[in-house]
């Protein structure tokens, strides 16, 4: 049941932590890179949420809640996700997926935005 006085959606704030989240995706790349063969897994992971949070952020729905999750469903029904780079395309395709899952329930909520800090908890 939802509060009688909840929040208003805040475009800026989401781009805010998409544009956050897209530049910790590539220190995370960056750090997976350095660390070789063992950590392709954690560099699919970041590049997709890299891939996620920068096709989000250039959609043009980050002002408008219903259009945003509009977006993140038609993102989550793609049959393929192209990128380069990447090690694994089923492991980047369902990390790709579990992004948009966790963006969805975020957006849902409208909550989770706010926080900025790299390491997500």
């Amino acid at each position: 049941m939802m509060n009688a006085v909840s929040k208003a959606w805040d475009g800026a704030l989401v781009r805010k932590w998409l544009e956050s989240r897209v530049d910790a995706a590539r220190l995370e790349q960056a750090a997976a890179d350095r660390r070789g063969y063992a950590a392709q897994d954690d560099y699919d992971k970041a590049a997709a949420e890299e891939w996620v949070c920068q096709s989000l952020k250039t959609s043009g729905h980050t002002d408008d809640q219903a259009g945003f999750a509009a977006r993140i469903k038609t993102l989550l029904v793609q049959e393929e996700y192209r990128t380069t780079g990447i090690h694994d395309d089923r492991r980047f395709e369902r990390y790709v997926r579990a992004n948009l899952r966790k963006i969805a329930k975020m957006t849902k909520a409208n909550d989770g935005f706010a926080n900025t800090l790299r390491y997500q908890g």
